[in-house]
């Protein structure tokens, strides 16, 4: 902002900001408000993918797998749910890895293997990889 000496010497050429900010402001909160709106109630039919990411499991990789009678297997040792967290931050400490790989039985309803993953995450483990099969091509 300029400062008049009270000689005026042509035109004013600053720009007022203040409308134009809280203009921007007042957008920013409407965008705020109805951007989370925007996706629920919108019906999705998601689509199923013919390839992936290729993964080579191997044993430097920590993975836990989740059979269809539901029980839990780290490698190939069957676990009880309260040893899973404890026996996984254990792997991830001796491989010097940070990410679980998550077998889960195809027939496995949606909301066990959901429920799986929230006691995961509760238990510290954020990165979590979900390993699946390619689909044939035809």
């Amino acid at each position: 902002m300029a400062f008049s000496t009270g000689k005026k010497k042509g035109a004013i050429s600053d720009i007022n900001v203040t409308p134009l900010v809280d203009v921007m402001l007042v957008l920013l909160i409407i965008f705020m408000v109805t951007a989370p709106l925007m996706l629920n109630g919108i019906k999705l039919d998601l689509p199923k993918t013919k390839e992936v990411n290729p993964i080579n499991l191997n044993a430097t990789q920590v993975i836990l797998s989740f059979s269809k009678s539901e029980d839990y297997f780290i490698g190939k040792d069957k676990m009880l749910a309260n040893e899973i967290i404890p026996e996984i931050k254990k792997q991830f400490k001796s491989n010097k890895t940070e990410t679980l790989f998550l077998r889960a039985d195809f027939n496995l309803p949606y909301g066990k293997v959901a429920r799986l993953m929230s006691f995961l995450k509760r238990g510290g483990i954020n990165q979590i990889s979900l390993v699946t099969i390619t689909e044939d091509k035809n």
